[in-house]
């Protein structure tokens, strides 16, 4: 080859090898891709204007992110560089979180396919991110075709307890024929009630309680399902059993804004695409049939269910199922007035399986004890004789007798009957309904059988996320309190957040929500059941911008509380500073801007006399109330100020200044209203009871002048010593306890308290067997037995809202700005304690915080993730070393010592994880 032919072949080689040298290093793609409130790839999607979020990966050459671009397209064929969509172009910002879509309207059952990519600190493109999609449900009445469809029950039932009429279920069906091979089919679907639906007797889905429990007379949610796998060529089927449920089953009061009296209804749209590209519809409508003589004949919440076996009806689900017998349904159309929306947080599912620790025999029955207070059905496995009753009982505690103590569930019959139809063993797991409990006690099983521990499994049920973060420490009480704080968390987040899951109640009672709301927060990945929930709270606001005492509303009465129709301006603001989603703080502004002016409604002079619960279940109460000592006027105007100041926040982030002036300003005008009626010159409390509560709200909420503060501080301190250092604190006090006493610097104070071992306190209930939060701070103790009041849930997660103390200042894991960005890592360790640790998913990945001490020793390992930074603040003497990683720190790119005190250091840490230690000033 001569020498023109090897550079004519040479040419290509080197221009390759050029370009490829000089083209950007491609660095490694984003992680955990989610839209809108945290959905991964989301079938039956609600928003058709969602925000992607991402999160950069923890490796070397990836510290920060200064531009990222977003392509969304119709076929993931078109992705990345043909998206049809949308393309976002490069975008120069650090933003990876709650970014807007921006592109063509997107519309129902329609499928996106979308990706992105980042370009680091150093300006080096990422890899493209792993394909990701959405599809949307229906989002429009117009969308649906079907008819409600059902059968008239109302006239067969029967007068149950509270006078409500008690629904037989109904079974459903409808026979079809596909004529060709299926591409896809999706089952649109929701009820006025409860149901489950198989197709050709396969189960759909593994979704419990569906669709849920939300403000039916504004919304109901609907689900979508891919039942393409299901379809066959020739005859098809699809069952669906009904329940009452939430809409027309036993509620306390009873008095709701829907019509709770209807005969429970199903509403389904099947549609397929046949592999032509034909469509074939089936819909909810006269041609269904139904009946109601099946194997379940009861099903309530609050009463349990009686199956009976010898109605079962094999195959019924099925193509080749006679339905020749049953009854036509009766159809009615869509409410114009009432949205039919996708479902927008995840639905409630089997979670965790319990098994039985221990059993007891009692006067012929066996009680199976799970060691864990829980909500949800048991599976039960047992042997039984043919027609005879299988009863199943539930209780959290047992009498000091060893009976069941079921006095708290009130009027709630939580009773499961199985009636079998042959001997040998039987396999039940309840449906509609759910109980809360540690104790399952069984009777009616064939006594020639040995009872054995797996007769019995608890089934824990509860909306389907997952762990949002992890507390641990060195005392074993401690871990109990954080264990019954998520324990409480897992039985009350069934489709929304309840007060208790065992009693005739089970209702979304604003108060308990708006102080547990951020400590869910970080145990939990619970934005989306939030979200879900705070758009039933403002469907549920009246006209006049009060808000129910409960949301759904169940009571009907049109009487907001101070404290707790206040969740509407505390939970947004503080799920914004765990977020930063500003979006969330546009959907519920308007919200807020109308309870703010249903306070000023409520007061005279700017002094509230709104009902209020007040602080509920404050110990000790004087006036013998279960309102507690506190001035109902007091509170009221406390949280009239505060809520003005949370709005007044808000229209900041939004950017509107005018309105942020005249909500500072009201602020302003009501904690003069409020300082001038209820505390003297030397800041003591005046005119009204004086209780710790009073003063925790004046400085929580920042009601006085400069000039009084430190007086009342004072008093504060005085009120908690003439109580031996106790609290005397109820629902509204109790959160606000640690916030206080942390910002006045008296960190021995609250762990005294937090470490208390008498009543009342967190422990107390531990001492007395508590595997959950309780609802009073003395339900039960081994010496006096169970609190006679009526009230008396052991499974409550209000006083477990000391778990955001837990996190933020015993682990030290803090927002310095809204959604993470800016962390504050700065634990405070403090005797009894020689460790602690917890971890957190930020919406920019896992933060940690992990300290000992040994020997006046302190270690802090911390983690802080991408495209952050973070002020972390240790203990220790000024005048001795500080190491990181085993050497004395050094100011460079990663970490800078920026501040120092007598007593601790503060340095500006960039992501990584880091092994900080401090000696101790010795006190």
């Amino acid at each position: 080859m001569n020498f023109k032919s090897i550079i004519q072949h040479s040419i290509p080689l080197l221009a390759i090898l050029f370009f490829t040298s000089c083209a950007p290093e491609v660095i490694e793609k984003p992680t955990a891709l989610t839209l809108s409130e945290g959905f991964e790839n989301p079938m039956g999607f609600y928003d058709a204007t969602p925000t992607f979020s991402w999160q950069l990966p923890v490796a070397k050459d990836v510290s920060s992110q200064t531009a990222y671009r977003i392509v969304t397209a119709s076929s993931p064929d078109l992705l990345p560089e043909n998206a049809d969509l949308w393309d976002s172009k490069k975008q120069e910002t650090s933003q990876s979180t709650w970014v807007n879509y921006n592109g063509k309207p997107l519309t129902s059952r329609q499928k996106v396919y979308w990706q992105v990519r980042y370009w680091n600190q150093d300006g080096a493109p990422s890899a493209w991110s792993e394909t990701q999609h959405f599809e949307l449900g229906l989002l429009n009445n117009s969308d649906w075709q079907a008819k409600w469809v059902g059968l008239n029950t109302a006239k067969d039932s029967v007068r149950g307890r509270g006078k409500v009429l008690i629904h037989k279920p109904q079974y459903l069906r409808k026979s079809f024929e596909v004529p060709d091979k299926v591409a896809s089919a999706r089952l649109y679907i929701t009820s006025k009630g409860v149901f489950d639906v198989s197709v050709n007797g396969t189960d759909v889905s593994d979704d419990v309680m569906s669709p849920g429990f939300t403000t039916y007379d504004k919304r109901i949610e609907t689900l979508s399902y891919d039942v393409t796998d299901l379809l066959v060529s020739g005859q098809n089927a699809i069952g669906i059993e009904l329940a009452a449920g939430w809409y027309s089953g036993r509620l306390l009061w009873g008095n709701t804004p829907w019509d709770n009296t209807i005969s429970p209804k199903i509403l389904a749209q099947l549609e397929i695409t046949m592999g032509d590209g034909s469509k074939k519809l089936i819909l909810s409508d006269s041609s269904w049939k139904g009946m109601t003589n099946g194997p379940l004949e009861f099903a309530e919440i609050y009463d349990g269910e009686i199956y009976n076996a010898n109605l079962e009806l094999p195959n019924w689900t099925t193509a080749d199922f006679d339905d020749a017998d049953w009854t036509s349904v009766t159809t009615s159309e869509i409410d114009a007035g009432v949205k039919l929306e996708p479902k927008r947080h995840t639905a409630v599912k089997d979670k965790i399986k319990l098994t039985t620790k221990e059993i007891t025999k009692k006067d012929g029955a066996v009680i199976f004890d799970l060691k864990q207070n829980m909500v949800g059905v048991p599976l039960v496995q047992a042997p039984m004789k043919k027609g005879d009753t299988l009863k199943i009982r539930f209780a959290e505690m047992l009498s000091p007798d060893g009976t069941f103590y079921t006095k708290n569930y009130r009027s709630a019959h939580s009773t499961d009957y199985y009636i079998a139809a042959e001997d040998g063993n039987i396999t039940y797991k309840p449906k509609f309904t759910f109980h809360g409990f540690r104790y399952v006690e069984l009777s009616g099983f064939d006594p020639s059988k040995e009872p054995t521990k797996d007769w019995v499994t608890g089934i824990v049920q509860y909306s389907d996320f997952d762990e949002n973060g992890t507390f641990t420490s060195s005392h074993d009480k401690l871990n109990q309190l954080q264990s019954n704080i998520v324990w409480g968390l897992r039985g009350n987040f069934l489709d929304i957040p309840t007060d208790c899951p065992q009693r005739d109640e089970r209702l979304g009672w604003t108060g308990d929500a708006q102080v547990f709301g951020p400590t869910s927060m970080f145990n939990s990945d619970v934005y989306k059941f939030w979200a879900s929930w705070l758009q039933s709270v403002r469907e549920a606001q009246l006209e006049d911008g009060a808000i129910p005492w409960t949301v759904p509303d169940a009571r009907g009465n049109k009487i907001a509380s101070s404290g707790w129709g206040d969740v509407c301006t505390i939970i947004p603001w503080k799920i914004y500073r765990r977020t930063g989603d500003i979006g969330f703080l546009e959907a519920n502004y308007e919200m807020m801007k109308k309870w703010v002016a249903h306070h000023e409604l409520k007061s005279e002079n700017y002094i509230s006399n709104m009902m209020s619960f007040s602080d509920w279940l404050q110990p000790f109460p004087e006036n013998g109330d279960n309102r507690g000592d506190t001035s109902k006027n007091l509170i009221g105007t406390a949280f009239f100020a505060h809520s003005a100041k949370l709005t007044a926040q808000t229209a900041a982030v939004l950017g509107k200044k005018e309105e942020q002036a005249t909500y500072d300003a009201l602020y302003e005008t009501v904690a003069q209203a409020f300082d001038e009626k209820y505390f003297d010159e030397t800041g003591k409390v005046k005119e009204v009871p004086e209780t710790q509560t009073s003063y925790l709200l004046a400085l929580a909420f920042d009601l006085l002048p400069e000039n009084k503060r430190k007086n009342a501080q004072a008093n504060l301190l005085r009120k908690l010593n003439d109580a031996d250092n106790h609290l005397r604190t109820g629902f509204l006090g109790t959160p606000l306890l640690s916030e206080v006493l942390d910002e006045m610097g008296e960190i021995d104070l609250m762990y005294k308290l937090l470490f208390n071992e008498s009543y009342p306190s967190w422990f107390y209930s531990i001492n007395q067997g508590a595997t959950t939060i309780w609802e009073r701070w003395n339900s039960y103790s081994k010496e006096e037995g169970y609190n006679p009041k009526s009230m008396n849930s052991l499974n409550h997660y209000a006083y477990g809202a000391i778990g955001e103390w837990m996190y933020e200042r015993i682990a030290g894991i803090a927002p310095l700005e809204a959604g993470y960005k800016t962390i504050k890592i700065a634990p405070q360790s403090n005797t009894p304690l020689t460790s602690a640790s917890a971890t957190y998913e930020t919406p920019f990945g896992q933060v940690a915080s992990s300290w000992t001490i040994e020997d006046n020793l302190f270690t802090l390992k911390t983690t802080i993730p991408p495209n952050t930074t973070a002020t972390v603040i240790l203990p220790g003497d000024k005048e001795k070393e500080l190491l990181l990683d085993g050497a004395p720190i050094k100011n460079k790119n990663s970490v800078q010592l920026i501040k120092t005190s007598i007593d601790s250091f503060e340095l500006l840490v960039r992501p990584g994880t880091y092994n900080f230690q401090t000696i101790l000033k010795t006190r």
